[in-house]
């Protein structure tokens, strides 16, 4: 599931790989295998994809609704 989300956060901004794999300093077969979910990727590389591909991370309590970005997490512990 999170392959295909990388993938169309990327595309959504006719990024390309390569000019990802520049902009993230992540090999491009790296971000390949992560977009076919070949191998396993880590929350500090999907945030840096997001934040590159303009897209923010929202956590969501399913009980009480409540919302918060990644950068808000910081602040709260």
């Amino acid at each position: 599931m999170i392959g295909k989300t990388l993938k169309y956060m990327r595309q959504t901004n006719n990024i390309s790989q390569e000019k990802l794999s520049l902009l993230t300093n992540i090999g491009r077969t790296t971000i390949s295998d992560y977009e076919r979910e070949k191998t396993d990727i880590n929350f500090e590389n999907i945030e840096r994809i997001a934040n590159i591909c303009g897209f923010e991370i929202i956590f969501r309590n399913k009980k009480t609704k409540e919302e918060f970005q990644v950068k808000q997490v910081e602040r709260k512990i």
